[in-house]
């Protein structure tokens, strides 16, 4: 915060290293291994960051941060290349557009980055692809923030299930 105004991605930077720790806490408390927990290739595709950046970002280095229309374009690229149909092909302009309620023709300026999206179409393309709210807006540190803290839940949700397995253990 600087004069009453938010800065733009300085809580989320801020938090990153908090995470991060609990996240390695909880993860030693179960002998989770910390490549599992901190594996790249997994926060890229969760976040919709590239690698490269999710590496520096947790290595606590700055990595730069794109406008909004680019971060638009690279994660929804991710998602074509990544969510594709049962059959392994990459969804169609027609087939986003038809799942996300627009025209063939907004989609496909979308994807070329000729129109910048509205806050309708990324919440549509979002429940097209399935993935949760601010993936194609999110800021860089706050989509490795918010991958991070899904996978602190699920570390918590085990060690709940290991300690009352142990309290039902002990009561038998």
């Amino acid at each position: 915060m600087t004069d009453g105004f938010e800065v733009p991605g300085a809580t989320a930077t801020v938090l990153l290293p908090a995470v991060v720790a609990r996240v390695t806490a909880l993860a030693d408390r179960l002998d989770v291994q910390h490549s599992e927990v901190f594996d790249v290739q997994r926060l890229s595709a969760e976040s919709g960051v590239p690698q490269p950046v999710v590496r520096a970002l947790l290595g606590g280095r700055p990595a730069g941060e794109p406008d909004l229309q680019a971060r638009f374009l690279q994660r929804l690229d991710l998602l074509r290349r990544t969510r594709l149909k049962p059959n392994g092909r990459k969804y169609t302009q027609q087939e986003i557009a038809d799942g996300a309620g627009m025209s063939r023709q907004q989609a496909g300026a979308l994807i070329n980055g000729d129109r910048r999206p509205t806050m309708e179409h990324c919440d549509a393309i979002q429940r097209f692809f399935r993935v949760h709210a601010g993936f194609l807006t999110a800021e860089d540190s706050e989509a490795i923030v918010g991958a991070l803290q899904r996978s602190e839940q699920e570390l918590l949700q085990q060690l709940a299930d290991r300690e009352r397995l142990g309290v039902l253990g002990r009561q038998e």
